[in-house]
């Protein structure tokens, strides 16, 4: 990692960093007994394109070359009734993988800070 005048996406070590913690977490909101419904009655294809943009998204946010080409975050989750427990919940998954990956804590905070930024773009019940 590099020093806090780089990118978030350096720092976080890249692409291949941001896609190791996607991949790592989606599996545990998928079975989360409270934010599984999310994922409920969706096809294999349809959840491998929702990782891939979450990717780019973070990837893009972070200050990586990705091309973000996802509706923004309103239109995306507009109608999902997704309420401040299930957005303490995930925040909850996101801190513990973060905590998987060892992230030191400027990055930690850095990247918890932007993700609640999103909050008031998600949260609608």
């Amino acid at each position: 990692m590099s020093d806090a005048t780089s990118s978030l996406y350096d720092r976080l070590g890249g692409y291949d960093a941001i896609a190791a913690v996607a991949n790592n977490m989606l599996p545990s909101l998928m079975t989360d007994e409270q934010l599984g419904r999310f994922w409920q009655n969706r096809g294999e294809d349809g959840i491998e394109r929702e990782k891939q943009l979450l990717i780019d998204f973070l990837a893009h946010a972070s200050g990586g070359p990705m091309l973000y080409t996802g509706r923004n975050m309103t239109t995306t989750h507009r109608g999902m009734q997704i309420s401040e427990a299930d957005w303490t919940r995930f925040i909850g998954h996101l801190t513990d993988t973060l905590r998987h990956f060892d992230l030191p804590a400027a990055e930690t905070n850095d990247v918890l800070t932007f993700i609640k930024s999103t909050k008031s773009e998600i949260v609608e019940a």
